[in-house]
């Protein structure tokens, strides 16, 4: 059974999930799951020497059986107070039809997994990106990536391979398909540029001048930690947050809003 604070089930063993797991883990069974063995085996292993009762989870989110053995495992462990969703893959780190597996279809999955068990009064918090509120208005779009069953997903047409021609074009719409995805359900954050290992390679990318210029812009002029991430994720899944559901956090140290409205 789980702990006494319930089962927390955090996806991603690095930098923003491991940050999220030691934020919000700590009295609770801790479930840590990843796609990579070797992340996995580490960050258990950091968190059990800390004095964390957490177990880890092989885990690829673009398969429908993988993302519900672990929603089954879990609930197997006690009742699921909580599930934090970090993993994902960025455009210089996948193609397009990855980014679409894994950040689109991954997102509607673990919602639908974990959606059938987690316990009464349970909370969720889902992590999209700065990207998907920069998406061009297109209501449309939204209501579709909305509303169609995730097994219908990757047929849309607008998600098809002469549409989304590049990975850039596709994280911006599966981060979108995020935000909007998940109202009435549970609250997804919207991260700028993050210190890990993800936000690092896209630094170093085609785009990694154009990122550095909008945070030396932005109203923190600085880059993002996993501790602020963790910070508001623990807010969303705490009791002052019991009346917040279905809505998108934008955590980017102001990025999207000195793009919008430049300070002359």
């Amino acid at each position: 059974m789980g702990g006494a604070g319930g089962v927390v089930v955090v996806t991603g063993a690095g930098g923003m999930g491991a940050a999220v797991a030691r934020r919000i883990g700590t009295g609770s069974t801790l479930v840590l799951a990843d796609v990579d063995d070797r992340l996995l085996e580490d960050g258990v292993r950091a968190l059990a020497a800390s004095g964390y009762d957490v177990v880890g989870h092989a885990l690829d989110v673009s398969r429908a059986d993988s993302v519900g053995v672990l929603a089954a495992d879990a609930a197997d462990r006690g009742p699921v107070v909580a599930v934090v969703h970090t993993a994902g893959l960025s455009p210089v780190q996948a193609p397009v039809a990855a980014i679409l597996r894994v950040d689109l279809v991954g997102t509607a999955l673990m919602l639908d997994a974990f959606g059938e068990v987690i316990a009464p009064g349970g909370a969720g918090v889902f992590v999209s990106s700065m990207a998907g509120t920069m998406a061009p208005p297109d209501p449309a779009l939204d209501r579709k990536l909305a509303t169609t069953p995730t097994a219908q997903l990757l047929g849309l047409p607008e998600l098809a391979p002469d549409v989304l021609v590049d990975p850039a074009s596709a994280y911006v719409v599966a981060k979108r398909a995020n935000q909007v995805r998940v109202q009435a359900r549970v609250n997804t954050i919207s991260p700028g540029v993050i210190a890990t290992p993800m936000g690092a390679s896209e630094l170093e990318g085609p785009n990694g001048a154009v990122m550095q210029a909008m945070l030396t812009g932005s109203g923190s002029g600085r880059i993002g930690t996993p501790g602020d991430i963790a910070g508001v994720v623990d807010f969303l899944l705490g009791r002052d947050a019991g009346y917040i559901t279905g809505t998108d956090l934008l955590v980017d140290g102001g990025v999207v809003a000195s793009l919008q409205a430049p300070v002359p």
